[in-house]
């Protein structure tokens, strides 16, 4: 399936202000906590089709973005990884997407979606040759080993020596 190149998204989130700018606007951010491996993010979906609530883990030593959604029907998937380059200046955390992600269903399978994405971005030159091959090589190392820990996130982080903890997500009505 062919698709049409889209601009590498980038977000900022700015810890001091409790903001997430996205590609769509800025949102106000619930929690934002520094770990000893990134930074941990949660806040709401407003007015959202799919989801209700989002939380990750930024990992910038892993180039990756380790998120949870809450959905409105049935789950989706347990987790979905983000392959990005994440910067930090300051108080502002900066996550640019390099187009690869990873679908998780804990405990059972993983797998790369998005190629199509990446492949007509480097066409496009919207990334770099050299960032088109950290992204493939990031997101396979980690779908390999998601699969020697057995495809759980639990058995991956510990192989990692990584703890992302997934606090309670609030009840939210909207």
């Amino acid at each position: 399936m062919q698709r049409d190149a889209h601009p590498v998204k980038i977000e900022r989130h700015d810890v001091h202000a409790r903001e997430h700018h996205t590609n769509t606007g800025c949102r106000p951010v619930q929690h934002y906590h520094e770990t000893p491996h990134g930074l941990y993010v949660a806040r709401p979906f407003v007015a959202h089709p799919r989801v209700r609530y989002w939380q990750a883990h930024l990992l910038p030593e892993h180039h990756l973005v380790v998120c949870r959604y809450d959905f409105h029907d049935r789950r989706e998937h347990d987790y979905y990884i983000d392959v990005a380059q994440i910067t930090r200046e300051g108080d502002v955390w900066t996550v640019r997407d390099l187009y690869l992600d990873i679908v998780l269903h804990d405990g059972l399978m993983a797998e790369i979606i998005d190629t199509e994405e990446l492949l007509a971005a480097r066409d496009a030159d919207y990334l770099t040759e050299r960032e088109m091959h950290r992204a493939v090589t990031v997101a396979h190392d980690t779908l390999a080993t998601l699969a020697r820990a057995r495809y759980s996130l639990r058995d991956w982080q510990d192989a990692h020596g990584l703890t992302l903890a997934w606090p309670a997500r609030p009840v939210v009505t909207a």
